[in-house]
């Protein structure tokens, strides 16, 4: 086999693995990786034009020590910048045990952020809301972002419109504009192939669709591939999704009882495809307090966002391990 030479006519080598063969190796998706390697910078130091990249010993050491720091329950945005100590120094950074409330920021600190926000937020200063939030998911990780920063300061304006009357209803409509853009673009990182997708919907009559767009975006950091349909989605355009993509769960959001479906959720949990000896169904998730205090037999009725997020990477084994939010 011929030798490979650089420019002064040198041999040289392509030690370390591939991007698959390391995410084998750590359990987690090709795409995981590559979202690191582009959101955070641990991805290999060194990497050939026109090559396939290659992880060396110590860009394999990095990574693996992100997994441990996610693994503890620490953000990713924080995790990283432990990890990344190792590319700059070469040592190890510390593990620190199992996540506690101190590791979670101050509430002091959070307040001040939310406050900035809100502010930004009621001068409809778009490229400030923007920046913040921006800020927010770097600093926190997406999750803390979207429950310690986004949703107190949306409930907060929310209740200030409703004792304002129509006063502040072009401020929320800017944040949860600017909310649904950050959470779009995690949404829409790569996936993996060849595995059944989610289906994400939200039930007939249901506007309210931003939770519903948070756990896209989680879903979409873990690189798991889904089918995103929104507000208000028909009975039957939901019947047909599935049918059509044979997903492997189906993710139903009511923020309200009065719109939450039990005939569409049973029917969900009993719908079928494929052919005879091969046919499949999918699991179920039920999402929102619209369906607070109501049980379908089959479904899953989890109480949080890293809950839903923990039951859903567990159906995809073979995608990735288990998340660790707090």
């Amino acid at each position: 086999m011929d030798d490979k030479r650089d420019g002064n006519g040198m041999p040289t080598t392509e030690p370390g693995v591939t991007t698959g063969a390391l995410a084998r190796r750590l359990g987690v998706s090709p795409t995981t990786l590559r979202t690191w390697d582009r959101r955070y910078g641990l991805g290999p130091a060194q990497r050939a034009e026109g090559h396939h990249r290659r992880w060396s010993p110590q860009d394999v050491a990095v990574v693996e020590e992100m997994c441990r720091l996610t693994a503890t329950g620490l953000p990713p945005a924080e995790a990283a910048r432990l990890a990344g100590k190792r590319q700059d120094s070469g040592r190890t950074a510390t593990v620190p045990g199992p996540r506690r409330p101190t590791a979670r920021p101050s509430e002091a600190t959070l307040e001040r952020e939310r406050r900035g926000l809100a502010r930004a937020a009621t001068r409809l200063d778009m490229a400030a809301v923007a920046e913040l939030l921006d800020q927010a998911v770097a600093k926190h990780g997406l999750v803390a972002a979207w429950q310690d920063v986004m949703v107190p300061v949306l409930h907060a304006i929310g209740r200030k419109w409703e004792e304002a009357g129509d006063r502040y209803v072009e401020v929320e409509h800017l944040l949860s504009c600017q909310v649904s853009r950050v959470l779009h673009r995690s949404a829409l990182a790569p996936s993996a192939a060849g595995v059944p997708p989610l289906v994400l919907a939200c039930v007939p009559a249901e506007q309210h669709c931003l939770p519903l767009e948070a756990l896209s975006a989680a879903l979409g950091e873990l690189g798991l591939p889904q089918r995103m349909f929104g507000a208000a989605v028909p009975v039957e355009a939901v019947s047909a999704a599935v049918r059509r993509t044979g997903p492997r769960v189906v993710v139903l959001w009511a923020q309200a009882r009065s719109t939450a479906s039990m005939p569409l959720a049973r029917h969900l949990t009993e719908t079928r495809w494929g052919v005879r000896g091969a046919r499949g169904k999918p699991a179920v998730l039920l999402g929102g307090p619209g369906w607070a205090g109501r049980t379908v037999r089959g479904a899953l009725r989890p109480s949080t966002l890293p809950e839903a997020l923990t039951g859903i990477a567990r159906l995809y084994p073979e995608l990735t391990a288990a998340p660790a939010h707090a």
